[in-house]
């Protein structure tokens, strides 16, 4: 607790240093003392000279852990030292300095990087995800991050930083845009669902005006709603090094769509765009006419994810009529909209002539039997580079699933297929029963496994899929393994989700 001082406290300090600290209106006075014979180190006690007040901090480690750390090098000693490794010791000291409270999981995975940089790694991710397990009920606040900012400032060893899920907030967002400004290093940034708003997303799209390194920016989940949009459009007129970046979710106007979709007529270098889920009012589908303009324009768009998009048929013959003259796009997302059999004739029609899309997500549509009969003649006689297709919940029976099963004995190229959320009967059943044992489709390119109960053959559902893990990681296993997360490596841009 804070005491007034009084004129009895002998204690001289050996050295002082003064700071501004953001959490208060004034400066705030870091005193060292001398230790006295068989002492341990006295925790560093924070004058505020308003209040005339002490107060010792309270440090959460456990004392052997403090005594193991040597002495607090002089700031410049520092950064040179986090900038060759010593991140622990660095963040220990910089949180002793700044008086913030030491976060005993952060200084954890700042120990596996810190082994990893001795055994000469680079290249590294740090990963403080917040829905990690290993650090359950532990949460990076904004106040952490610039102290973590600080940290990764001058280090070159590492590339990626992950920080999903937490509670960074504006404050966060302020800091990570100062880190983007400052560190040459990084290609990877995760921010998503970290409660940003859009004054934050603001402060980042500005930070990317004048930074030429980072390839791929995940916003995911953060309420940067249509004004934080329009900032990223802007952004994507001047930057010429970002390759991908994720909005999922991010509450968009249809304003910020349309403007995405005009950049991107002349941008050459964004190669892979999340613009799943937002916020869409009417029923004139304007922003696949918009985006489907663009398709007809950009030959440099790899992938692209239309998710919730509220697209019916219309809209989709808006982007297949694109889809025709567009050469470079491979991975197209439309799930989770209102797709039916016109639709789906539509595409169908572009698959006979397009030779370049190797992934087409259809989930949560409504296509039926006719539908994926449309999709199924198209794949046994004319297209020989769609690698991979998802058809999860689109209320096809068993003739049409059939259909599907047979066009793969013809087609060679399509290897990976995802049926679950079907209505399965025996003869489905049998078939990809019969594709899984011949070899012909591999059970890490499915999302079913045939079983057998009374002579009877069932199919059952396994965790593979083109995006199992683009919200969540598991537990346990690889994280990013290929047969979960197919669509993406498949058409990789960049080396993460």
């Amino acid at each position: 607790m804070a005491r007034p001082l009084h004129k009895t406290d002998q204690l001289a300090p050996l050295s002082s240093l003064t700071s501004v600290h953001p959490s208060c209106g004034g400066q705030l006075s870091f005193c060292t003392y001398p230790l006295q014979k068989n002492q341990d180190a006295l925790p560093p006690c924070v004058f505020n000279p308003r209040q005339g007040t002490r107060t010792q901090m309270v440090n959460k480690e456990p004392p052997q852990h403090r005594r193991s750390l040597p002495a607090q090098p002089g700031l410049w000693d520092r950064e040179v030292s986090a900038s060759i490794g010593g991140l622990q010791e660095y963040y220990y000291d910089l949180c002793m300095e700044k008086s913030q409270e030491i976060k005993p999981f952060i200084l954890q995975i700042l120990q596996e990087v810190d082994k990893e940089i001795e055994k000469g790694s680079v290249g590294i991710t740090l990963n403080i995800a917040g829905n990690s397990r290993s650090v359950s009920g532990e949460r990076v606040t904004g106040e952490d991050f610039w102290i973590l900012c600080r940290v990764l400032k001058n280090n070159s060893y590492i590339n990626g930083l992950d920080v999903r899920y937490n509670l960074l907030s504006d404050v966060g967002a302020y800091y990570a845009a100062k880190l983007l400004q400052k560190q040459q290093n990084l290609i990877y940034l995760n921010l998503m669902f970290n409660d940003i708003g859009p004054e934050g997303g603001e402060l980042i799209a500005k930070a990317l005006h004048k930074n030429r390194t980072l390839k791929h920016l995940r916003m995911t989940g953060n309420k940067i709603e249509n004004k934080g949009g329009m900032f990223f459009a802007a952004m994507l007129q001047i930057n010429s090094s970002l390759e991908k970046l994720d909005l999922g979710d991010c509450d968009l106007g249809m304003p910020s769509v349309i403007a995405f979709a005009t950049v991107l007529t002349q941008n050459q270098t964004i190669k892979g765009l999340n613009l799943n889920r937002p916020i869409l009012y009417g029923e004139q589908e304007e922003s696949t006419v918009h985006l489907g303009h663009m398709l007809k324009e950009n030959q440099c768009l790899v992938e692209l994810h239309m998710c919730k998009h509220d697209i019916k048929n219309c809209g989709m013959k808006q982007l297949c009529d694109a889809l025709h003259l567009n050469r470079s796009l491979q991975y197209l997302d439309v799930s989770c909209n209102k797709i039916t059999q016109d639709g789906m004739k539509c595409l169908a029609d572009v698959l006979k002539s397009n030779t370049t899309l190797e992934v087409i997500d259809l989930s949560f549509n409504r296509m039926e039997n006719a539908g994926a009969n449309y999709l199924s003649d198209a794949l046994a006689s004319h297209n020989r580079t769609l690698k991979a297709l998802s058809v999860v919940s689109n209320n096809i029976e068993g003739k049409g699933l059939v259909a599907l099963s047979q066009s793969m004995k013809t087609n060679p190229t399509l290897s990976h297929i995802y049926i679950w959320g079907n209505k399965f009967d025996e003869a489905t059943c049998v078939a990809y029963s019969d594709l899984i044992h011949t070899g012909r489709l591999k059970s890490d390119n499915t999302d079913v496994e045939p079983f057998v109960v009374d002579g009877h053959v069932y199919l059952a559902e396994v965790s593979n899929g083109l995006k199992r893990h683009y919200y969540w990681t598991p537990g346990y296993g690889e994280a990013c393994s290929p047969s979960s997360n197919a669509g993406f490596s498949l058409a990789p841009v960049g080396q993460h989700l």
